[in-house]
Order: structure tokens, then C-alpha cells, then sequence
């Protein structure tokens, strides 16, 4: 696997909506050419050479292509936005929709990142070592997010598939609206959504942790598929 690193040396005035900062924009390219990339400060075109500083070459397809993001991008949008194949890590914290509508590859954000992260996410792997913003995995499909720190509010809100676990506190509005999908709560929730009935205490490994879970099934005011004759929920466990 080859590594382009990006490193942050002219700071955007703006919010910067870098949605080419991805393996599969990356793919093929030198350095140069990746520098060329466009990328808008608010509504204003440009290229993320005028951002960051660019070393070495992607690989030949997104899945043998790894970036790494440093510098301050806490004002940077998209990262890993529709991304299919390959890795990144994002050393700092970042701004929103990173991992949005991401298919498959591995993303570790060791800080913060904003809200709408994973939206429409498909498959992959998104591991945010800090705080998640609010509306982590909204109308998410499948792929798994591990949130090491807190979570805001509204995760999974209109999902359909996929897993989220969050290994500290999360806040209110977990599932609204869920239909299919699993939610691992390992510190407090705030308010339990009420449309998510208890049913059993479950033993679980998550995440290589072995645990007792108060297991919950919802969202009960939504719509459910069913299979094989048997009504589908989303689940929700919550660590006792």
C-alpha cells in the first residue's frame, strides 16, 4: 500500500468542502497531480494545493492507497466522502460528514470529528478515537463506527443496517426512527428514545469486550420489514 500524506499549511478563512480528499480521488496520481484537485473555500473554487502540502503517491486503485491527514482541519468538510476501498487516518479533529456515503476501507479519526458523520454509510470501518458530533450514522446502511469517546445526539436516525458502538456517554435520540441495525451504548444514555421497548439482558463480546447488555428493540413507531415471516427491528444494548 503507498501513503500520500496531506499536511495542512495555509488554513482556510472559510469552511473547506474537500470532498476529493479520499482514496478513490487519490488513485493513480502523483503528487502534483493530486495537488490539482479541486476543492471549494465556501463558494469559491479551488485546488488542494493551495491547502496542503503534498508527499508521496497514491497507489494504482483506492484499495492500495493510504492518507494521512495532518495539521489543524477543523474547518475541512468530507473526508473519506464516498470513499470505497483503501485507508486514512485523520490525525487531528475535523469537521463534518467525514466518511459520508462510505462503501468499504477503514477511516481512523484520532480527534473530534463534527456532526453528520457516516451519513448513508454503506460498509467500511470509521473509528473516531475522540467525540462524535451529532447525526453519526444518519440513514445508514450498513458498515460498522466505533466511537471511543461521547456522542451527540440523533445516531442512527433513519437507519437501516450497519452498527454503531459507542464506548463512552451518548446523549438523547439514539435510533428516531430506526428500522434495522445495531446500536452499543458502554456508558449512560440521556434519554432513552420512547419508542424502543426492553426485552431481555444479553451476554455480548463487543468489540473485544465481554459485557451484560440491557437489550432494546425500536424504533416501535416506525415502519419494519420482515423476514422469513418475522418482524425486523432495530436493536439497541445497553451496557449494565
Amino acid at each position: 500500500m503507498e501513503t500520500v500524506t496531506i499536511t495542512m499549511k495555509n488554513a482556510p478563512a472559510l469552511y473547506l468542502e474537500a470532498d476529493t480528499i479520499s482514496p478513490d480521488a487519490f488513485a493513480g496520481k502523483s503528487a502534483a497531480q493530486i495537488a490539482e484537485l479541486s476543492v471549494f473555500e465556501g463558494n469559491n473554487p479551488s485546488t488542494l494545493g493551495k491547502y496542503f502540502e503534498i508527499s508521496g503517491s497514491a497507489g494504482a486503485t483506492a484499495a492500495d492507497t493510504k492518507i494521512v491527514v495532518k495539521g489543524d482541519v477543523k474547518k475541512v468538510k468530507y473526508l473519506g466522502f464516498k470513499m470505497t476501498a483503501g485507508e486514512m487516518v485523520i490525525e487531528g479533529s475535523t469537521d463534518q460528514y467525514v466518511g459520508a456515503w462510505m462503501k468499504g476501507g477503514k477511516i481512523l479519526a484520532k480527534g473530534d470529528v463534527a456532526a453528520f458523520a457516516a451519513t448513508a454509510m454503506k460498509g467500511g470501518e470509521l473509528t473516531i478515537e475522540g467525540n462524535a458530533g451529532s447525526d453519526t450514522g444518519m440513514d445508514m446502511l450498513g458498515g460498522e463506527i466505533i466511537i471511543n469517546g461521547d456522542s451527540e445526539v440523533h445516531v442512527m436516525t433513519h437507519a437501516e443496517g450497519g452498527t454503531v458502538i459507542i464506548k463512552g456517554n451518548a446523549k438523547s435520540k439514539l435510533g428516531g426512527q430506526m428500522v434495522d441495525g445495531n446500536i452499543y451504548v458502554f456508558g449512560n444514555i440521556d434519554v432513552m428514545m420512547p419508542g424502543f421497548k426492553p426485552v431481555d439482558e444479553v451476554e455480548l463480546e463487543v468489540d473485544g469486550t465481554k459485557a451484560t447488555f440491557a437489550h432494546f428493540i425500536g424504533d416501535m413507531g416506525e415502519r419494519h420489514k420482515k423476514k422469513k415471516g418475522v418482524v425486523v427491528y432495530g436493536n439497541l444494548y445497553k451496557k449494565i
